[in-house]
């Protein structure tokens, strides 16, 4: 039956991708204004929809480059807020004002200067008025946002759901067609095995046909340790959970590789999955306390990723799990060594060079 609807939903597939494809050769060509600015931009961003791992990437590169003594600026358009403009965060920031990612990197990076604005090109304007202004800015999911013109952009194209094996919306979930990928200096295949064989790497590789100039990485997934999502709770509680039943919420796009990981971790896994970037309810919230009563152990616990954390951290809904030992999950992206040594590299190098 999907395959049939896949076929059915084909054609306008083919008239989406036109679309796009035809807008991407007007600026392209210069028909369309794409601006550069004087400062290292660096773009991350997906060619299909939604859970790629776009914020692990963002903050892998502030890591970077904070070693290197750089002031660091974010711009994100800020999905699922409810304002609208330019935003630059600060002490007052929610999900509601600038979004559940930028306001991830606020609360961890408190050095670094975490902005919105659904048009880049003033949101950038706006970031070097600041004083000092910043030396290089990250683009958080601009990869089809061409008023700008990167430096350095960085796609990133999931283990499990390659661009090269998709189609674009709605038979699929790309954005635009493939040939798109063609604008981009680093292809990071996310969310792979930690042991990945060579043989299955070379496989990909031939798959995504990067250009001469383009290379392919491969990242996973680095899991840390549970965090109390109230300050007052014991992180130790959650130090062994494998005689745990565990109750996972999430409102992300892909939980599957959060999933994998918890019920190798626990005697049982319990799941509740909202919509990506999902606004949490108060009923969702009694919902989610509901099920947790219903767990007939002593030995359970509410886990949630970062991301929902961060939606949620700051409303006054939350209160009714207060009671309760609920916990969430920080990520990173990793990398082996020698691909880890290629990444770094080219991002410092870029941005030495340019400054």
């Amino acid at each position: 039956m999907k395959r049939l609807l896949k076929i059915l939903l084909l054609p306008f597939s083919a008239i989406y991708g036109s679309i796009t494809f035809i807008r991407n050769k007007f600026y392209d060509w210069g028909w369309l204004p794409s601006q550069a600015f004087d400062l290292p931009l660096i773009s991350v961003g997906n060619i299909s929809t939604g859970g790629t791992g776009k914020s692990p990437a963002v903050e892998y590169l502030i890591r970077l480059l904070q070693k290197q003594s750089i002031s660091i600026a974010t711009l994100s358009r800020g999905y699922g807020r409810q304002t609208r403009g330019y935003i630059l965060a600060d002490a007052g920031a929610t999900a509601a004002t600038i979004g559940d990612e930028p306001l991830q990197f606020f609360r961890k990076f408190n050095d670094v200067a975490v902005a919105v604005c659904e048009d880049r090109v003033k949101g950038i304007a706006h970031l070097l008025r600041r004083v000092p202004a910043p030396g290089v800015i990250l683009l958080d999911d601009a990869f089809q946002h061409r008023r700008v013109k990167p430096g350095l952009s960085i796609l990133l194209t999931q283990y499990n759901n390659i661009y090269s094996h998709d189609f674009v919306l709605p038979a699929g979930r790309l954005r635009e067609f493939r040939c798109g990928a063609a604008r981009v200096d680093i292809i990071i295949v996310t969310k792979s095995p930690e042991q990945l064989p060579e043989t299955a790497k070379d496989k990909i590789i031939k798959s995504l046909r990067p250009l001469p100039n383009q290379v392919v990485l491969f990242s996973h997934i680095e899991y840390n340790d549970f965090q109390p999502f109230f300050k007052d709770q014991c992180q130790k509680y959650l130090s062994s959970t494998e005689d745990f039943e565990l109750l996972l919420f999430t409102g992300i796009a892909d939980a599957r590789p959060l999933i994998t990981r918890l019920e190798a971790l626990c005697k049982k896994l319990h799941i509740m999955h909202f919509g990506d970037h999902h606004v949490y309810s108060q009923k969702d919230i009694r919902t989610i306390s509901g099920k947790f009563r219903n767990i007939v152990t002593e030995k359970k616990a509410i886990v949630t990723t970062e991301k929902d954390f961060s939606r949620l951290a700051h409303q006054d809904i939350c209160n009714e799990l207060s009671d309760f030992p609920v916990f969430y999950i920080p990520v990173e992206m990793g990398f082996s060594e020698n691909d880890k040594k290629i990444f770094e590299n080219k991002i410092v190098d870029y941005v030495a060079k340019n400054q």
